[in-house]
């Protein structure tokens, strides 16, 4: 599992590193920053429930937000315009739709972390 964590961890804080160039790069770097650390804490078992808690609950409320745009773009015939950089300029949907993705791969660790978390604690 260790190797996991590791992995996850380089994985967010390589998220983070690319989010400079984002139009709202702070709150992205802050939010795989934050998933960063969840998953250097899991490596050596440390797991902090109510930290994870508050970073799922408000990654949920910024899904809500976001869901609007992944309507539209589920509604599109080619949804594969959410990989065009050409694309992403030209409507914002498409932009919104690639962070509502990112936050559910931060709300699947997450969710992974607080089952181990609870199997930690049944041992």
């Amino acid at each position: 599992m260790r190797f996991l964590h590791i992995f996850l961890a380089v994985m967010f804080l390589g998220f983070a590193s690319l989010q400079v160039n984002d139009p709202d790069p702070v709150v992205w770097i802050l939010i795989y920053g934050a998933m960063a650390v969840v998953c250097v804490m899991a490596i050596f078992e440390v797991y902090n429930k109510i930290l994870m808690a508050v970073l799922a609950i408000a990654y949920i409320v910024y899904c809500v937000i976001l869901w609007p745009s992944v309507l539209i773009w589920l509604a599109q015939e080619d949804r594969g315009v959410l990989f065009s950089e050409v694309m992403r300029m030209k409507y914002p949907y498409i932009e919104e739709s690639r962070e509502f993705l990112g936050l559910v791969i931060c709300l699947m660790v997450l969710a992974f972390c607080t089952i181990r978390s609870l199997r930690k604690k049944a041992v």
